[in-house]
């Protein structure tokens, strides 16, 4: 991307230094910052060294202050480690030194000016029009459902796409580390985000302390971008209390380590037996939906699940939806997502008055 001598002097001084030309390139997605000298940019799932550099080490951190800054937060050698947020959205973490040996580390997420829908991730080939019918019905019914899998699958997007399907006259509560959810035409919304301690130590706000004050504020649904630790069991509580059709994300290598993950999160925040655990696990989620990155980049949804019993001390998870490769073509890899049982515990749907007809559902 070609930009004029004036823009590079004008985003030196007031925005972002070189940074601002990867935010403005829409084809982006990701921006990895080695230190001074090596920057890597992710364009369709393809990593690529930049021939681009700072200055200074100086230059580099005095953008990681601004971008710190820009979000109420503290990053220095006390404190080396900060995730925050650009205007935009996008979201960053960094790493100082002495912490990182070739830092400062920059690494920024971005995300689409424009909320990704479910009708664009059909057109992506991400996941089929019938799976999105079923969650969609899911989601409007109330069922509490997870959605797992690693590192860039999708998950922030996908539940995005997928609480856009939350009747609109519902009290929605969202807890985030990073405020990154894009809750679109929901008039009772209620945003939460984690605040770190201050220089002196005190003064942080926890996801665990948003979800116990979330649970005051007369929630129809809570949304928890993300688990990652001891609010597990805060989560599994709200989810154990009559708080229907909540959603949540998590980093797991199927469903099945999804359930084994959430357990040690719980561990993390307080001691319990783990046949307690599970059961909680067992009785607050219905559905967990795994995404993956495949070999060609591509991001898709690989199984849907359901939590359909805890049955001699296992929770016993059932696919609903799986993920079948057909080949490849043009380097692609092509496949369906077809449906392989039909869902067990039916009765929220049927409160929610969907009737069954053969294998479908619906309100009339």
């Amino acid at each position: 991307m070609k930009i004029c001598e004036g823009t590079e002097l004008f985003n030196a001084f007031r925005k972002l230094d070189l940074l601002e030309e990867f935010l403005e390139d829409e084809e982006i997605t990701e921006i990895m910052i080695n230190g001074t000298q090596n920057i890597f940019v992710e364009k369709n799932g393809r990593l690529f060294q930049t021939d681009k550099r700072f200055l200074s080490r100086d230059k580099l951190e005095d953008v990681i202050q601004q971008i710190a800054a820009g979000s109420d937060r503290l990053v220095n050698e006390a404190s080396p480690i900060v995730d925050a947020r650009l205007s935009d959205g996008s979201r960053v973490n960094v790493v100082l030194a002495p912490i990182a040996l070739n830092g400062p580390i920059v690494t920024i997420r971005k995300f689409p000016k424009e909320a990704i829908t479910m009708k664009q991730l059909i057109e992506w080939h991400s996941i089929s029009p019938e799976a999105v019918d079923f969650l969609a019905m899911l989601v409007c019914a109330g069922y509490n459902i997870f959605i797992s899998g690693g590192t860039g699958s999708g998950k922030t997007t996908f539940l995005n796409a997928l609480s856009q399907y939350i009747p609109k006259d519902e009290r929605i509560i969202t807890i985030e580390d990073n405020a990154e959810l894009r809750i679109l035409d929901v008039p009772n919304l209620v945003s939460l985000e984690a605040r770190n301690a201050n220089v002196e130590g005190s003064g942080a706000v926890t996801i665990r302390d948003l979800i116990k004050s979330a649970l005051r504020m007369r929630p129809d649904r809570i949304i928890v971008g993300e688990v990652r630790s001891a609010e597990a069991i805060d989560m599994l509580q709200a989810l154990n209390t009559g708080h229907d059709g909540s959603l949540s994300t998590g980093h797991a290598n199927s469903p099945q380590d999804m359930i084994s993950r959430l357990e040690t999160m719980v561990l993390m925040g307080m001691d319990l037996p783990l046949a307690a655990i599970r059961r909680q696990i067992a009785s607050g989620i219905d559905i967990i939906v795994h995404l993956g990155r495949l070999r060609d980049k591509s991001r898709k949804v690989l199984e849907i699940a359901e939590v359909t019993d805890y049955r001699d001390g296992e929770v016993i998870l059932t696919p609903l939806f799986t993920f079948r490769e057909t080949g490849e073509q043009n380097g692609k890899v092509q496949g369906v997502l077809e449906q392989t049982q039909e869902i067990m515990h039916t009765g929220k749907l049927l409160a929610a008055g969907y009737k069954q007809k053969g294998k479908s559902w619906s309100t009339v």
